[in-house]
Parts: C-alpha cells; structure tokens; sequence
C-alpha cells in the first residue's frame, strides 16, 4: 500500500501511458507493446518511461484517495464519516484511514502554487 507522504517526484510528468485497445489488454502477453521491441536498449527505456508514468499516477493517486477521505471525514459535514467507516470502505486500516484522513487535511491546507 502506498504511503501517505509527498514527494518531490509526484509533480513530474512523466511519459505519457498509451491507450490499450481492448483487444490488446485481453492478451495477458500484451503490455504497451513491449513485448514486441526487440531492442534491449529501446526495451529498458520505456519499461523505465512506464514505470515511472505508474508510479507518480500511483502517488497522485493517493493524495486524492487522502483528500476525499479527509473530507468525509469533516466534521462540519452532516454526513461525515468516522476512520473505520472509510477504512471499511477503502479496504485500508482504521489506523491507515486515520493517516490518510490527516494527510488530507494537509493536503487541502497547504498553500496552492
């Protein structure tokens, strides 16, 4: 499970992650068509360009999983919800969901750039 912390990595842009055709994801053999690159050199390059795309879309990802649990978890909310009913519904820990629920207080309060 990803850590709720940022990174400076987060806010690179990585290279963009190619669109697979549904008949090409229903080829468990087919990934982004490296499977086809001959290459080693061209191979490693954009294994690591797709690596890289996953792991920030990843760590995007959670800040946004930590900011909507941080607000269901308001208390101004009439709604809210309490750290086990999100963790129950993120599949995460109570302990985890409270993490989260704080980073995305940190989140929504930081200073926008």
């Amino acid at each position: 499970m990803a850590q709720p912390e940022r990174n400076d990595r987060q806010r690179l842009r990585p290279a963009p992650l190619l669109f697979e055709p549904a008949e090409a994801a229903a080829d468990p053999e087919h990934f982004f068509d490296l499977e086809s690159m001959d290459d080693p050199k061209e191979l490693l390059a954009r294994a690591t360009e797709l690596t890289h795309a996953f792991r920030a879309a990843a760590d995007r990802a959670v800040e946004f999983q930590a900011v909507a649990a941080a607000q269901l978890a308001d208390p101004r909310r009439f709604d809210r919800l309490t750290a086990a009913d999100i963790a129950e519904r993120a599949e995460w820990t109570e302990d985890y969901a409270k993490k989260m629920i704080e980073f995305g207080r940190s989140l929504l309060n930081a200073p926008r750039p």
